[in-house]
């Protein structure tokens, strides 16, 4: 039989936000992280409306999977609702991820960006799949983990609680072990820290707290440009028929505005374990793996070489050689320039419809990439009124793909779709 051994739970607002509109629910066995999206407070309220929703537990259900999905479903509706009952809260939705430790399970229920993890064995194992545009675009092979990292619109959600009356809700169930380690995260921490990152942070810190805190730390050191939740959890193993939860509830608002709640009551390190029964969603091993080393190479002895008399250029070949050096590098600088401009004209000239940092529809001119060091290839020209959350998932996927177009063609679109002339499928 397995229980929660130790836990820790934090939160943090990040460097670039004024509000945190994470919320978190830790009672044990139960851990809900929620990641609210809306103006003036919306996200907040639905992400608080999603967590209180789980307040009383699971019950004694057999079949958590179908406990945690119907709460997901209530939680679902009660967002819908508010969000039609109040004009301030149009619009506004939350991701939500869901775990409950069993006897020998775990299950899982999401939907959303936020994200469930299992360190074992030195692995970090991604247990949800994010429901967003780019992991969508990379599904379906239209985009690579490299270039989805650097997207502009790797923000864009496409399933979320709130929008609509109902929502699809992953759920799974997984064979769990004692030691494992599990870590809930809204992606304020994936965006900012990768996954050979996480795991390195995990193993390097022993204690969940040291490790909570480190990977805000790491995500505020990277830039921390949104909220940031931590909600980590170890597994042990104990012998009798009696499950003994480890304490009470903790939610937002039993926490500091920074630092994290936590109970410790750590694991045996020494208890061995066996062969992954867990099913890998996706894999990040630390950074610190193998590297190719170059083999050494034989020392062969050099013969002695025969000194040889150099005369120093006379001080006009000197001048004309640096003559010609200067003609070569004004030549080279003005190629340069006129590629430079060229390419600026060319990204002038071209179009593409995303949503900006809020979430809504807006007009780019350039191209959808950034250079190293946050060089934008694409500057807004028109921002909407719609929010990319009230759109379908066929809106969202034909619209929001980033497919360049001329101005007066994403011009007209943007303007159909502020008219509500757009049909919901294409």
């Amino acid at each position: 039989m397995l229980r929660v051994a130790e836990h820790w739970c934090g939160t943090d607002t990040g460097l670039q936000r004024r509000a945190n509109e994470d919320s978190l629910l830790v009672r044990s066995p139960l851990f809900v992280v929620a990641d609210g999206m809306g103006g003036a407070q919306a996200g907040e309220v639905a992400s608080r409306v999603a967590v209180e929703t789980f307040s009383g537990g699971l019950g004694d259900s057999e079949d958590p999977q179908r406990s945690l999905e119907a709460h997901v479903s209530r939680a679902n509706a009660r967002i819908n609702e508010l969000s039609h009952a109040n004009i301030e809260h149009a619009g506004m939705g939350t991701t939500i991820t869901a775990v409950y430790v069993g006897e020998q399970e775990v299950s899982v229920a999401h939907v959303g960006d936020s994200r469930a993890y299992c360190l074992r064995d030195g692995e970090l194992l991604r247990l949800t799949d994010d429901h967003s545009l780019v992991d969508e675009l990379i599904r379906q092979g239209k985009l690579t983990p490299e270039e989805a990292e650097e997207h502009p619109q790797r923000s864009i959600i496409t399933r979320a609680l709130g929008p609509e009356a109902t929502v699809e809700v992953d759920t799974r169930s997984f064979r769990a072990r004692p030691d494992d380690v599990y870590l809930l995260c809204s992606d304020g921490l994936t965006t900012m820290v990768g996954e050979a990152t996480l795991t390195q942070i995990l193993l390097d810190n022993p204690r969940l707290r040291d490790a909570g805190e480190a990977l805000i730390g790491a995500a505020n050191d990277a830039g921390g440009k949104d909220n940031i939740t931590v909600v980590l959890f170890r597994l042990e193993e104990v012998h009798g028929s009696v499950f003994d939860p480890v304490d009470s509830e903790v939610t937002m608002t039993d926490m500091a505005t920074v630092s994290g709640a936590a109970h410790e009551d750590v694991a045996d390190p020494s208890h061995p374990l066996r062969g992954s029964g867990l099913e890998t969603v996706e894999t990040s091993r630390s950074g610190n793996g193998n590297q190719a080393v170059d083999a050494p190479q034989a020392v062969v002895p050099r013969r002695p070489r025969r000194a040889v008399r150099v005369t120093p250029p006379s001080k006009s070949a000197r001048v004309r050689r640096r003559i010609r050096r200067l003609r070569a590098t004004l030549v080279g600088l003005v190629v340069l320039g006129l590629l430079a401009a060229g390419a600026y004209l060319a990204l002038q000239s071209v179009y593409f419809i995303g949503t900006n940092q809020r979430g809504l529809v807006s007009v780019f001119s350039g191209v959808p990439y950034e250079l190293p060091g946050g060089l934008k290839l694409y500057s807004s020209t028109y921002v909407s009124g719609v929010s990319a959350s009230t759109l379908t998932a066929a809106r969202r996927q034909t619209l929001l793909d980033h497919s360049l177009r001329s101005e007066g063609d994403a011009a007209e679109l943007v303007r159909q779709l502020e008219l509500g002339q757009l049909t919901s499928g294409g």
